[in-house]
């Protein structure tokens, strides 16, 4: 698969075959998306790579304290509630998923279980748990930083037929994640990946979320239009 077709085809994925992923695949994807561009080279980035019954404890944690009414406990300041433009494309992209899986508007034991699905790292047989170094909080560059290697690891894995989502709602519960994955007090968790061989039965697979065109978002300054 060419750079392009990676970039055209990708689609996030929430629901994986429990096929384990090779070790040795995980590192190559992971070598890849290691030449992402840092800020000034800093590379501020560790990935703490998750299966088995590491991954589990942190499933069934995540899950207690969401169902047992903890407020989340995340590492890096929330945005909040979306309004305007960026809820309504967040509410377009849930009415795609339910209409997908057929979950109806009044079905709160599904909606409740799609959430769930989230917080279990949907289930996949793979979560990477991506963090910076502490000394690098307060800023925002080091997020910048690890969006550039985690959409890496995401292209690297689609190119190979592995499928991913990166999954804020899987570290929503910090303190779970930070003890079940070992991570160190010297870096903070900002985001986690669920990765995995895609089932390619579960509807929700299948959606490609609408993208807002280069006319929309992009502003051209200085160009001859002629």
């Amino acid at each position: 698969m060419n750079l392009d077709e990676a970039i055209a085809t990708r689609r996030s994925i929430r629901g994986y075959k429990s096929d384990p992923v090779p070790r040795e695949l995980l590192e190559e994807i992971i070598a890849l998306a290691l030449r992402a561009p840092s800020s000034m080279n800093t590379q501020p980035w560790h990935l703490h790579v998750l299966t088995g019954e590491p991954l589990e404890k942190v499933r069934q944690g995540n899950s207690e304290r969401m169902l047992g009414g903890v407020p989340p406990v995340r590492e890096i300041v929330d945005h909040g509630a979306y309004e305007g433009a960026h809820r309504t494309r967040q509410v377009d992209i849930a009415k795609q998923l339910f209409g997908a899986m057929g979950i109806e508007r009044d079905d709160k034991e599904r909606r409740q279980d799609w959430v769930m699905r989230g917080f279990r790292q949907f289930d996949a047989p793979v979560s990477i748990v991506v963090c910076f170094d502490r000394s690098l909080e307060g800023g925002t560059i080091a997020h910048f930083d690890l969006g550039a290697i985690t959409y890496g690891l995401v292209l690297a894995a689609w190119a190979r037929g592995l499928g991913a989502v990166i999954n804020g709602q899987g570290i929503m519960q910090s303190p779970v994640v930070r003890e079940h994955a070992q991570i160190p007090d010297d870096q903070v968790i900002l985001t986690c990946v669920a990765l995995g061989w895609p089932d390619e039965t579960f509807e929700a697979n299948a959606v490609v979320s609408t993208r807002r065109e280069v006319g929309e978002v992009a502003r051209f300054v200085g160009f001859d239009d002629t």
